[in-house]
């Protein structure tokens, strides 16, 4: 096939003009397919997962006593995320820059819902916090509904909805119910803190199911979120990050939702909780990513660069290698690319941003790329 042709048909590609970068159109919401049906859900993150039961040894353990919570950590929490705090702070900053349409809207609606939540949350002694996971669930759509058949505010599917105490059938739903799904969420979150001790780890194993965790934990021999990261499906650390994002966005960041841009120099309140998280002052592992400040490009790199539309992610290390760039200027130039790397971008494309002597290359490797990155990352979260 003639270049140009393999060019139009594989890829959209744009040239960068010498002016800054807008960003892209965000809509709310999208459409999601449940068997033949097809709702519009207004939602922040795609939800696209099997919440699994309990496993059978976790019905068995105690239920985690009133007052025995530890604090719900957000970004800005060194004494928890330590040698990550930066990249959370990073990461919250670009997920509201990403999402502000999306968390304007949620805001207006939690005017209704987020009281009912609060005290719920608060009869039953669990940190306020974990109203947020209802935001990443469902945008606080109690008519919600998941590719895989999850429900209401909270996404239960029915198995587990039932065994929280929910009445599923064909002419009720206590999913869609907003006190019954709350009672349930609660008495669901209650149960996997008493497996895993940590709130991170129960927003893991609440979008993944309680096994993968599990898995993950027996693997490290760790109970630290940032220890068994890469270890989880991908859509289950995304999962973690838009919560850790949307809590702190809403806790601290609240009055720069409207405006969509957190100011460079914008200090984040002081650790609330330091001294109760010396389980985790462990530094996390190297491997870890840091956080990229968002570039502004030169007049010369804007004139260098295309744009290539991508629908599936690719590993940069080896997007450097295959054309033969500098792996920093990659990264600098996509500094949001974490976002749709963990599913948590706004649109299911992303713009990647490469030099325009690289074109031809990258056309011609692209879909071998995409193959190899996608073992990579199915191999990493197996």
């Amino acid at each position: 096939m003639h270049l140009k042709s393999l060019l139009l048909a594989s890829i959209f590609i744009c040239s960068v003009p010498a002016v800054a970068q807008h960003k892209q159109q965000e809509s709310l919401g999208f459409t999601m397919k449940a068997g033949q049906k097809t709702i519009k859900t207004d939602t922040v993150v795609k939800i696209s997962r099997d919440k699994r039961p309990l496993l059978a040894e976790a019905r068995e353990e105690t239920v985690v006593k009133s007052g025995k919570y530890k604090p719900v950590p957000l970004a800005g929490h060194k004494s928890y995320f330590g040698d990550q705090n930066d990249y959370m702070m990073g990461y919250c900053k670009q997920y509201l820059e990403a999402h502000t349409h999306t968390l304007s809207v949620v805001r207006e609606r939690s005017n209704q819902r987020f009281g009912l939540i609060d005290n719920i949350l608060a009869k039953n002694q669990i940190p306020k916090e974990l109203k947020y996971l209802a935001v990443i669930e469902s945008a606080l759509n109690n008519n919600a509904v998941s590719p895989v058949g999850a429900v209401g505010p909270w996404q239960f599917m029915e198995v587990t909805g039932r065994e929280m105490g929910l009445t599923i059938t064909k002419n009720r739903d206590d999913r869609t119910d907003w006190h019954k799904s709350t009672v349930a969420a609660v008495k669901y979150l209650n149960q996997l803190y008493g497996q895993l001790n940590d709130w991170l780890l129960v927003v893991a194993a609440y979008n993944s199911g309680p096994t993968p965790v599990q898995r993950a934990i027996a693997i490290t021999g760790s109970r630290n979120f940032w220890d068994i990261k890469k270890y989880l499906p991908r859509e289950t650390q995304g999962h973690v990050l838009a919560f850790v994002a949307t809590a702190t966005i809403f806790e601290s960041l609240g009055k720069f939702i409207n405006i969509g841009v957190v100011p460079d120099d914008f200090k984040f309140s002081d650790d609330p909780h330091a001294g109760k998280y010396a389980e985790y002052k462990k530094a996390a592992p190297s491997s870890t990513p840091v956080i990229r400040v968002k570039p502004t490009f030169t007049k010369e790199e804007l004139q260098n660069m295309v744009i290539v539309r991508i629908s599936e992610p690719l590993h940069f290390e080896l997007l450097a290698k295959e054309i033969d760039v500098d792996k920093e200027q990659i990264n600098r130039w996509n500094s949001d690319y974490e976002l749709f790397l963990y599913k948590n971008y706004p649109t299911e494309y992303y713009s990647l941003r490469i030099p325009k002597d690289k074109l031809d290359v990258f056309v011609q490797k692209k879909e071998s790329m995409e193959k190899i990155s996608k073992q990579y990352f199915d191999q990493i979260s197996m």
